[in-house]
């Protein structure tokens, strides 16, 4: 089936054959519980070589690999692009069980423990009657411990395994694709398609650095043809890069005070246009001159606390929406004398809902999509906001157990699928879930994806691939995940940034690849080039750390998190550099100004009308 199906493609993994967990039900007899243990965890991948999937194919999970494997004997090697069998469930037989794992384990302690015992003064048979009695009290110790290390990896299986799928077959095969872009067939696909393999993102590695930055980079975009990103960061410079040979093309002063959040080029603009917003509410617009200078930033709208994302509205080159902590939601046309209009201000019954993130659906682009400071992700319709219907919202959507949970809980960043059909929200302390964008209000989650940690930053979410087959977030432990959608098993693991933090993660719109950054000053640039899939190596270890850190702040609840964003927040602001003088005659004509009805002089963080130079 080809890639751009949609939907049917993304959550299907390319096939219409039905689900295998129906088959698996009906050949073992075998409870949904007792599947879910028994089913092969995404934490056993490291122990799985990629020797084993060269030598003999692996059986996939979903069935898949069979059938291609009798169809197509010719075609063998077309799987080793793919590297499935890496993290598909196998036979009882082709691994020793768990229980047998242990038991060695424990064999292997107890020979540590005799060692111990020869290696003492006086040796292991003269040793005095108080040193066996030691020794007994080691022992036991010992034995108290491993039994507690079963418990905790038996725990983290059971949570991982709830509620994974077995992985579908591949649904890219390099040489038969690459044969039929030989002779013509399928060629306009053929780039899609790779964009979109597992087997590519397995492969996917570092291939460089862009560092001119002097703080933490918090925004990336690439431009609609993907020939240039732009970053932002709490130097308060926005550069335009030339990302294939690693130059900055522009550099320019935002005109914001406070650390810059986001700077996204406006669509069919000719990469003229560039809209920012940052930490002092300002939400303002760069003209950039065909000749690599930027004319002069703008004030568009003025929000009373930070303004953390824009959401672009895809065919518009002059309106966007922005959404910031005082609850409002801003819709903005730069075609307009006072281009901000205050379309919503997001409440829970008469409580003010500050917001972290913003995002319009693609395919119905009235609909924008907000989420902040409690469980709920609400979904808004341009055409009929009426606060005094339901405060305006059209639907609402929540993990179950989440709705009347204890426990503080943000979203951090939500974003639509490439058909906007899905809603993909992560959560702080939490998981990341997906929501169909469809169905009715209080309509529980689809998918849920675990792993990561998302605790000490605004953390931000995307979909990867062009009919986002995968779901790629970053973590406060500084490595980068990818899950496929279908299975929600990780199937690509990442050191990111060295400073702790993966904030920020850009797909390419046309490539196989990527852009990240986080707490470290430079922007790094990810590429399928490895020469092996990837084998998961320290993932288990490191989700554990993480769930770990995760339940130990579970129990802490009421502003924690607040105080931790508060405290990231004041540490970067000091580190920033300060602002560059502005040039001597700088035009700062208020009266110009582009600024919110609704802002006052107190909250107008420094000039409306910046002109600027490259540097």
């Amino acid at each position: 089936m080809a890639e751009g199906d949609g939907k049917s493609t993304a959550l299907n993994g390319g096939t219409e054959d039905k689900d295998p967990e129906e088959d698996q039900h009906k050949d073992g007899g075998a409870s949904g519980s007792k599947e879910g243990q028994t089913r092969a965890s995404i934490t056993d991948a490291p122990t799985e070589t990629g020797e084993g999937s060269r030598d003999k194919p692996m059986p996939d999970a979903g069935g898949g690999d069979g059938d291609n494997n009798n169809n197509h004997d010719d075609e063998e090697d077309t799987d080793s692009m793919d590297g499935s069998g890496l993290f598909s469930l196998t036979e009882d037989g082709e691994r020793e069980s768990e229980g047998g794992r242990r038991e060695r384990t424990r064999a292997r302690d107890a020979a540590k423990r005799a060692a111990r015992k020869r290696n003492r003064p006086g040796g292991g048979a003269n040793h005095s009657s108080s040193s066996e009695e030691e020794d007994d009290d080691e022992e036991e110790d010992d034995e108290q411990k491993d039994d507690d290390d079963d418990d905790d990896d038996e725990a983290m299986d059971a949570w991982l395994g709830a509620e994974l799928r077995d992985m579908r077959g591949p649904v890219w095969r390099a040489v038969p694709s690459i044969r039929s872009r030989e002779v013509g067939r399928d060629a306009a696909q053929f780039v899609r398609r790779v964009c979109g393999a597992r087997g590519l993102v397995q492969r996917l590695e570092q291939q460089g650095r862009l560092e001119r930055h002097a703080g933490c980079v918090n925004t990336l975009h690439f431009n609609q043809s993907g020939t240039r990103l732009a970053s932002g960061s709490d130097d308060l410079r926005v550069i335009i890069w030339d990302w294939a040979v690693k130059r900055a093309e522009l550099e320019f002063d935002s005109g914001h005070k406070s650390n810059v959040f986001q700077a996204k080029f406006l669509p069919h603009s000719g990469d003229s246009t560039l809209a920012m917003c940052a930490r002092d509410g300002q939400i303002r617009v760069a003209e950039l001159s065909a000749t690599q200078r930027c004319k002069n930033t703008k004030r568009v709208a003025q929000h009373k606390g930070a303004a953390h994302k824009l959401a672009l509205e895809p065919d518009s080159p002059c309106s966007f929406l922005s959404a910031g902590e005082d609850a409002v939601v801003f819709g903005i046309d730069l075609r307009l004398d006072r281009p901000a209009n205050k379309l919503v201000v997001v409440k829970e019954g008469d409580k003010k809902v500050g917001l972290y993130t913003i995002f319009v659906n693609p395919a119905t682009t009235h609909n924008f999509a907000v989420g902040g400071r409690d469980q709920y992700v609400r979904i808004y319709d341009q055409r009929k906001i009426n606060e005094n219907d339901n405060n305006g919202v059209l639907k609402k959507f929540c993990p179950s157990h989440l709705v009347s949970s204890e426990a503080k809980t943000n979203i951090t960043c939500l974003v639509y699928s490439h058909d906007g059909t899905e809603l993909l929200a992560s959560y702080n302390d939490e998981d990341i879930y997906l929501f169909d964008s469809n169905h009715s209000d209080g309509a529980d989650y689809l998918r849920r994806y675990k792993g990561h940690r998302n605790n000490a930053t605004v953390k931000g979410v995307n979909f990867y691939g062009p009919c986002s087959e995968f779901v790629v977030s970053g973590s406060d432990c500084g490595h980068i995940y990818l899950w496929d959608k279908y299975s929600a098993r990780i199937v690509q693991f990442m050191e990111g940034d060295r400073g702790g933090v993966v904030n920020c993660l850009e797909p390419h719109p046309h490539l196989p690849g990527m852009a990240t950054s986080g707490l470290d000053h430079d922007i790094k640039l990810w590429a399928p080039t490895a020469e092996a899939p990837t084998t998961l190596e320290g993932l288990k270890e490191v989700m554990k750390k993480n769930k770990r850190e995760r339940d130990e702040d579970s129990v802490r609840h009421g502003d924690q998190y607040d105080t931790q964003l508060l405290w990231f927040l004041m540490r970067h602001m000091r580190n920033r550099r300060p602002q560059r003088a502005r040039r001597e005659g700088a035009d700062v004509d208020t009266d110009e100004s582009w600024s919110s009805p609704d802002s006052s002089d107190e909250e107008e963080g420094g000039p409306d009308h910046v002109q600027c130079m490259s540097s």
